[in-house]
């Protein structure tokens, strides 16, 4: 079954051009969700960019709600408290961030517990309006949500939360078959108990009702909800990676067998002092693992990738229009950065285009990274003069961006490094991108710094010249009423570029 409808984001599956400006309004919107999940109750407040919003507030309660569901069928009534003690917060904050209808959704444990109903009703005392939706629609909302940061995602989405397990097939972009099993992590805990190899038997046998996943084997399998997030941040503190974004972390499927063996030796205290890791989760983390190498062992996926968008992401980009779906969020999200830390507004755009011609033979994924250090390349100025480049670096390795490989973000960042004057290519990273990546990415560095000395950062000494190799050297040609632009500043940023680039010189 396929979903096309506006509701499930049907007909989006590609990402629209690099240089495609705002779709629609593309209005920025201030928004809430509440998840009242089976582990987590959650506020999420979102402001920005409809379709890359940015997260003004976020805060959980680990209220518990399915942890008796397996014993009981109920909710027990400490969770209960717990839980409407947490929305009694949220509703205050909603109000007085001036959010009137913050949007409110229940899932397995609230679905499935005999008095689910009556948490519905007191939630709703409180002045909210209470979704509960259905396993599927919930599990389409997770595939949206990684849909929304990987637009190009093709395999099958795993959602793991408290309550339940939820799997769908995203198809480029596109949601395709799904299915809900109660298999969340506060509920398997009887199964685990005869074993590893028990427990991967039991999983399969329920998820032999879902025939769709036969045809779905050897595919990415990406990984959404807390526990297998804090899972992926165990795995980056054991492997010592250099980059510790969880967007997009590539495990290899091996990795959760390896994770359960770990894990069985290790205590809570020595989890509870890894950096980074939540100390919540770590009561569920040898649960986490179980159930992945279980859905490894039935799905043989191609790699594990970690998508720190899910649900609350996904029920926001159900909403767009087709053509805000269709926007690169990537794109989008650095030209904000840029127009908003930038001195002039559309600079990044017409830069890119003025060192484009230097770069004609590059791939069009390249490409859109370059494009997007151009929207940034404006970010640093109000650094410290000495620490500018260190600045940009941060940027572009750690900024709060989807759509993007860490071998990406590391070119990004060394781009960046080199436009404000860093010295040679980074180290560290050699993992995640290999020297010639590093040396485009710094020839890319070059040419913004080049452009920007030469322009000032503003338009017009852009709009009236071009950069470009002719006979083996670089020129830079000019209207005449432009070369007085052309200073000794600028022939020093010149030389370097052709130097770097292997051609000769060519003065205006």
């Amino acid at each position: 079954m396929r979903c096309r409808s506006s509701t499930c984001a049907g007909g989006v599956g590609r990402m629209g051009g690099a240089g495609a400006r705002d779709a629609g309004a593309g209005a920025r919107r201030r928004s809430a969700i509440i998840d009242i999940g089976s582990n987590s109750v959650r506020l999420v407040v979102f402001d920005g960019h409809a379709r890359i919003p940015a997260v003004l507030f976020n805060e959980k309660v680990l209220a518990g709600l399915g942890r008796s569901l397996a014993q009981t069928g109920a909710i027990e009534p400490a969770a209960m408290d717990l839980a409407l003690t947490a929305l009694t917060r949220f509703r205050g904050l909603c109000d007085a961030m001036g959010i009137a209808s913050p949007r409110a959704v229940a899932t397995a444990a609230v679905r499935d517990a005999n008095n689910g109903a009556a948490l519905i009703d007191r939630v709703e005392q409180l002045g909210f309006t209470v979704e509960l939706l259905p396993g599927e629609q919930e599990a389409t909302a997770a595939a949206l949500g990684v849909a929304s940061g990987i637009p190009d995602a093709d395999g099958i989405v795993g959602d793991l939360g408290g309550g339940s397990l939820e799997l769908v097939r995203l198809k480029r972009g596109v949601v395709d078959a799904r299915a809900s099993f109660p298999l969340g992590v506060l509920r398997v805990g009887a199964m685990r108990e005869a074993g590893q190899r028990a427990f991967a038997r039991a999983v399969s046998r329920q998820l032999a009702t879902a025939e769709w996943l036969d045809d779905a084997r050897g595919l990415p399998f990406y990984l959404v909800g807390g526990s297998w997030r804090a899972l992926a941040r165990f795995d980056m503190h054991l492997s010592g990676h250099p980059l510790r974004i969880l967007q997009q972390y590539r495990m290899q499927p091996e990795t959760a067998a390896r994770m359960v063996r770990v894990l069985a030796h290790i205590g809570r205290s020595t989890l509870k002092s890894v950096p980074a890791l939540p100390s919540g989760r770590v009561a569920t983390l040898g649960t986490a693992a179980a159930m992945l190498a279980a859905l490894v062992r039935h799905l043989s996926p191609s790699d594990l990738v970690v998508s720190a968008f899910g649900l609350r992401e996904g029920l926001l980009y159900q909403h767009l229009s087709v053509a805000e779906q269709a926007q690169d969020p990537l794109i989008l999200a650095c030209r904000d950065e840029g127009e908003r830390d930038g001195r002039f507004a559309e600079h990044g755009d017409l830069l890119d285009r003025w060192i484009a011609p230097l770069f004609g033979d590059e791939t069009p994924a390249n490409a859109r990274i370059r494009h997007a250090a151009c929207l940034l390349a404006d970010v640093g100025w109000r650094a410290n003069p000495e620490f500018k480049a260190e600045r940009a670096l941060e940027i572009g390795l750690h900024g709060n961006w989807v759509a993007i490989e860490p071998r990406e973000r590391v070119m990004l960042g060394q781009a960046l490094y080199s436009s404000f004057g860093g010295s040679g290519t980074l180290s560290g990273f050699e993992r995640l991108c290999d020297a010639g990546d590093l040396h485009r990415a710094l020839r890319w560095g070059l040419a913004i710094r080049l452009g920007q000395r030469f322009s000032g950062a503003a338009a017009a000494p852009l709009r009236s010249s071009r950069v470009v190799v002719v006979d083996g050297a670089l020129a830079l040609e000019m209207e005449a009423d432009t070369r007085i632009f052309y200073g000794e500043a600028v022939a020093r940023r010149h030389r370097q570029l052709a130097a770097v680039l292997g051609v000769e010189v060519r003065l205006p």
